[in-house]
């Protein structure tokens, strides 16, 4: 387990390229499943959760070249196996989104639990429900999951109990190997579906709907290989706007589309904090922040749940008081106690919102990353405080932020990797 030795209290300034977009990038390479021609995604995130997602399909029998570059080759002309290897599913919750396509191909699929941040609180019970709809039957054995579509999948007329992005994800990739018309309901609009959607379409699947809460999905024909260059991350680019922020610092991030960026910037700027985004450049200012009435998470386009915990540590940099309110994921914020430790000014009402009282000079202490998105916000913290922070494990951030500690370094911070 890696630990991140930072140095705190040092304005952090200069320009950060973000890779492609991390919550694409798993369904893209779960649909490559759905063919047995080769497909070509460019500007592909190097981060952990990419290299485990990759060699799920290599233990499927897939053929994978590139893996750890921004361009990666997939062929699955032959699938030698329908279970996935049950420790790399228990590292990541994108592996679910292989059972649509698995059941397409093979005619079952078997799936341990999979992992990721909070697994046992953040169920699968919307995928199954989708895949049930398509005439997938199966039983659970533990944390094992058999299911079966023997005579195949089926069209299907569908309604999300939630705007599950990977529940929406997961009816997609199954819609598009189902013989006929399907209807999916209530469906996530977020920029990674929409970029799924568009390169099943390029596969052969016929989609109407992109980008509402219905879409028409026709599938079941022989699909074609395709290629794709991922939109940048916008969850990184903001990531790296309020590190800038909350160390009084300037940045230029550059590679994410300005309509992705818009829920967030439009945050920052209530928050006082001077920004502009536009084409594929988004530049935060050196700004003296200050605290808005409430900060309130919401399906696309609303403002994203992966970014509160940042914005929560931007809070406590803010002059005034903060309501941060995610209603749509427990245990988020609880890992954001840690700032009380040093000596923020939090007060957690319940498991979705936390009440932030600004500005605070915060202290540096020994950290522990929960979760990929609180762990980033917490070396954002470390990095506006006095004194030095230990945070563990980085592994834990660095599935969704690649090259981290060299990124952190070259907008000037002062961080060591320790391996001990």
């Amino acid at each position: 387990m890696a630990k991140l030795r930072i140095e705190g209290g040092r304005r952090l300034s200069g320009r950060v390229t973000v890779d492609g977009n991390k919550n694409a990038a798993l369904p893209l390479i779960a649909a490559c499943l759905l063919t047995d021609e080769e497909c070509v995604l460019h500007n592909v995130p190097r981060i952990r959760d990419v290299e485990a997602m990759l060699r799920l399909l290599v233990g499927l029998g897939v053929t994978v070249e590139g893996q750890g570059t921004p361009t990666v080759r997939v062929c699955c002309g032959c699938v030698t196996s329908s279970e996935p290897d049950t420790t790399l599913v228990g590292m990541l919750r994108g592996s679910v989104l292989l059972v649509g396509p698995l059941l397409a191909r093979t005619g079952e699929a078997l799936l341990a639990l999979p992992g990721g941040d909070f697994p046992a609180r953040r169920t699968i019970a919307t995928h199954l429900a989708a895949l049930e709809a398509m005439g997938a039957t199966g039983q659970q054995d533990g944390a094992m999951h058999w299911l079966r579509a023997d005579t195949g999948l089926r069209p299907a007329s569908i309604y999300l109990d939630e705007a599950s992005v990977t529940g929406t994800e997961t009816a997609l990739l199954a819609a598009a190997g189902a013989a006929g018309t399907s209807e999916i309901r209530h469906a996530a609009c977020e920029p990674h579906v929409v970029e799924l959607c568009e390169f099943l379409r390029a596969m052969g699947v016929g989609i109407e709907g992109i980008g509402s809460s219905t879409l028409r999905v026709e599938g079941g024909g022989r699909l074609r290989g395709a290629g794709h260059t991922l939109n940048g991350d916008y969850i990184e680019a903001g990531s790296w706007a309020v590190v800038a922020a909350v160390t009084g610092g300037s940045i230029e991030v550059r590679g994410a589309r300005a309509a992705d960026v818009e829920p967030i910037a439009s945050v920052l700027r209530a928050m006082k904090v001077g920004c502009t985004f536009e084409d594929d450049r988004f530049a935060v200012d050196e700004s003296a922040p200050a605290a808005v009435r409430r900060i309130t998470t919401g399906v696309w386009p609303g403002f994203p749940s992966d970014m509160v915990s940042l914005m929560t540590v931007l809070a406590t940099q803010a002059s005034g008081r903060t309501l941060v309110h995610d209603w749509m994921y427990e245990l988020r914020l609880f890992a954001l106690e840690q700032l009380s430790g040093m000596r923020a000014d939090l007060f957690l009402c319940d498991p979705h919102r936390i009440i932030v009282t600004g500005p605070t000079r915060l202290r540096g202490r020994s950290l522990d990353s929960r979760d990929l998105r609180s762990g980033m916000a917490l070396i954002a913290a470390a990095l506006a405080a006095d004194g030095d922070s230990v945070l563990s494990s980085l592994e834990m951030v660095e599935r969704g932020y690649g090259t981290l500690v060299d990124r952190l370094r070259s907008i000037g911070a002062r961080v060591e990797r320790d391996e001990s």
